[in-house]
């Protein structure tokens, strides 16, 4: 049977419609009730993904600023300050991302210009691992806290693995450097590697905020002449912005920044946040359009009951799931631990878990 409704709005419309029976109802009822609860598990599913904090067990107390690179399935993390047994900037080792080990250190005391260019120092900071040009770049801080008389410099290595007879870090030395006066702080490097190949050093903390150079691949240095952008900052108080990473994902570039304050135990205050730009020099924007150079970054990380001030965060880029490797701070004891979450992709936007 058909029943004809004629719907004017306008005057000119017209419809038809077929009356369905009671047994029709119901088949589609059912059929609505199974769509909805399998819309309902995908989005369960999904969530449950978007929040999966690894395991961990081993050696990870103790950890600073991790930065963490693959090779040949092993997976090496380094991080700021001392080594357990004395060396500068500790190296740990995994087979599976749960189960670290302590596995050395880069160098087993400052280096001797560092000490006479900056008596103050006592340890050094902030590693960055990356591999081109054939060789691992590991770039690392020397600075005293509080202070931007630091400066950003570069060891680099054949292999990671400390069993092979090729494993041997050589100091390559200065790569830029800020004094009392500027307005920026040279600590906290990351490389990162444009659609072009080109390849650039975000770096920055407090002051003026988050800047970017080119560097040349050959030499790892500076490019001679070349532009400084600047990426984001904070110009009302605390104006704490630091530990920058920038990755590209899809159709952006990402920069991972740190706010607020590290490195005091239950009292850190530390949170991860993000935005998002087209070219990696900015600007970049916050998923309410805000720019990082006015204050933006969408919250990524923040504390939980047992965990507080993540951050000191790098991210691995792997073809079958991304990572992001980070500190916080025991809400217990204020030991600072090693993190990693899988990272998540969702509308363009990263999303990661702490415990």
């Amino acid at each position: 049977m058909r029943r004809r409704f004629q719907l004017l709005p306008t005057g000119i419309t017209s419809f038809y419609l077929r009356t369905i029976s009671r047994k029709e109802s119901l088949l589609l009822r059912n059929s609505f009730h199974r769509i909805t609860r399998i819309i309902l598990l995908a989005l369960v599913c999904k969530a449950s993904v978007a929040q999966h904090a690894l395991q961990m067990r081993g050696e990870i107390q103790g950890v600073h600023d991790p930065s963490i690179a693959e090779q040949s399935e092993h997976y090496y993390l380094f991080s700021t300050g001392r080594a357990p047994d004395g060396g500068q900037l500790a190296i740990r080792c995994s087979d599976n991302l749960t189960n670290w080990k302590l596995c050395g250190h880069v160098f087993a005391s400052l280096p001797p210009w560092i000490h006479a260019a900056s008596p103050e120092t006592k340890d050094l900071w902030a590693p960055d691992i990356s591999f081109f040009h054939g060789r691992y770049h590991l770039y690392y801080v020397w600075s005293t806290f509080g202070s931007n008389n630091s400066g950003i410099a570069l060891a680099t290595n054949t292999t990671l693995d400390p069993a092979s007879p090729d494993y041997r870090w050589q100091d390559e030395g200065p790569v830029l450097q800020s004094r009392r006066g500027d307005d920026f702080n040279a600590i906290d490097p990351n490389i990162s590697a444009d659609t072009s190949g080109r390849l650039w050093i975000s770096y920055g903390s407090l002051w003026s905020g988050i800047k970017l150079q080119q560097i040349d691949a050959v030499t790892g240095k500076l490019l001679p002449r070349g532009r400084t952008y600047s990426l984001a900052s904070r110009p009302q108080p605390p104006h704490a912005v630091e530990a920058p990473f920038i990755v590209h994902h899809g159709s952006y570039y990402y920069l991972f920044v740190a706010f607020d304050l590290c490195c005091r135990g239950t009292k850190s205050t530390y949170r991860t946040v993000v935005g998002r730009s087209r070219e990696i020099t900015g600007p970049y924007l916050d998923k309410t359009g805000k720019p990082m150079l006015q204050g933006g970054g969408s919250e990524l990380l923040t504390a939980t009951r047992n965990w507080i001030g993540p951050g000191g965060a790098s991210i691995l880029q792997k073809p079958d799931q991304d990572l992001i490797v980070f500190h916080a701070y025991s809400a217990g004891t204020g030991t600072p631990t090693l993190q990693i979450s899988t990272l998540q992709w969702e509308d363009d936007w990263p999303y990661a878990a702490l415990q």
